[in-house]
């Protein structure tokens, strides 16, 4: 039998006294997908997650999990698997135990039980560490030892709040494989709490990008990369973040102080109905071409100082007061000269300066993305 799995809220607020912490979320996180719950720390993410868990009470509103009201059902009806971020596990107990608790307490059978718990701990790769106790563990095979006591309960929803955040890089970049197999194989509904974008752009189906107790953008990591809602999704998402800049556009023109740069034909055509003309214009750094020569269309801005990435050098531009960031792949620039920024069309971004909300792009540029 078809067992619904969405999560939904309605109108959910959540205040602690006179601190509005969550406000007035409405989405949907669809039956079996990976939503991820991304944003700053204090945006009021782990509480949403919490709220779902039955950890916290919701202020108003309401929440709907596989179809039904359960504001009043107490989280250990709500049948969720919980990972946190401290992975919480019993330091008395092996790592078999740890992962076996949950289900002897249900009184499942001792065969069944010994079947998930195999199948966990294949899966996770932790055969031969059944015996030890946590103490014992390196911090990345604690964090297995959580997820596998997760993974056997088979519950309907699988939620993790900052589960990798206290592992390395490489740990980390495992793990993240590691989480997306196992969704594969059981395909719960999966709500994964984090502040980190390359988890959420590489772990997620969708995003739900919060900022201060909001809702701010809920899309595919490609749209929310190349389509962002508003200003703070653009400045969020990306590493380094997008550029963006005050300018006024007049007879076609954009003007970023003394400087002029023609506004690209479709561009023209898609603000042509746009009443407002005083805009922010936004362009990610890897898609900025830099150069010492000047060019035609281009902004001119001077050098202020140059970061090594790695693979890419980061050049911090001073344009009209304000710092741009553009990549390329040789440090050949020197402090205090002038260089020209040049971006093809599609990679332009326009916002309404008031409401900070995207203006949308040309038809043709979206269905090249797709």
């Amino acid at each position: 039998m078809h067992v619904n799995k969405e999560i939904r809220f309605d109108e959910v607020s959540k205040s602690y006294g006179e601190t509005e912490v969550v406000k007035s979320l409405n989405f949907t996180i669809r039956e079996g997908e990976r939503l991820i719950l991304l944003g700053p720390s204090g945006c009021g993410k782990s509480t949403t997650l919490r709220m779902i868990a039955g950890l916290e009470p919701l202020t108003t509103g309401d929440l709907y999990m596989g179809g039904e009201r359960v504001n009043d059902v107490p989280s250990g009806q709500r049948d969720i698997a919980m990972v946190f971020q401290n992975y919480a596990l019993y330091p008395h107990m092996t790592v078999w135990q740890n992962i076996t608790y949950g289900l002897r307490v249900q009184r499942v059978p001792k065969d069944e039980v010994k079947k998930r718990a195999n199948e966990a701990v294949r899966m996770l790769k932790l055969e031969g560490y059944e015996d030890r106790l946590p103490k014992d563990l390196s911090g990345g095979q604690r964090q297995r030892v959580a997820l596998a006591r997760a993974i056997v309960r088979q519950s309907q929803y699988f939620l993790l709040d900052e589960p990798l955040s206290n592992l390395d890089a490489k740990l980390r970049a495992t793990a993240r494989k590691e989480l997306v197999n196992i969704h594969e194989a059981y395909r719960q509904t999966f709500v994964y709490v984090t502040h980190d974008q390359v988890e959420a752009m590489t772990v997620g189906e969708r995003i739900a990008l919060m900022y201060e107790g909001e809702l701010q953008m809920l899309d595919t990591p490609e749209r929310v990369y190349h389509q962002p809602r508003n200003i703070f999704t653009a400045t969020f998402i990306g590493s380094p973040p997008m550029n963006v800049i005050d300018v006024s556009i007049i007879d076609d023109v954009i003007q970023v102080e003394k400087q002029r740069i023609p506004l690209p034909l479709a561009w023209r055509r898609h603000l042509a109905g746009i009443s407002q003309k005083r805009l922010t214009f936004g362009v990610r750094p890897e898609h900025l071409s830099i150069d010492k020569e000047q060019k035609e269309h281009a902004l001119c801005g001077t050098v202020k100082y140059v970061e090594n990435h790695g693979d890419t050098y980061a050049v911090y531009i001073d344009i009209a007061g304000v710092e741009w960031i553009a990549l390329h792949e040789y440090r050949n620039w020197t402090q205090g000269e002038t260089v020209y920024l040049t971006t093809e069309s599609k990679r332009m971004h326009f916002f309404d300066r008031e409401t900070t909300l995207s203006l949308g792009y040309p038809i043709h540029f979206l269905e090249e993305e797709q």
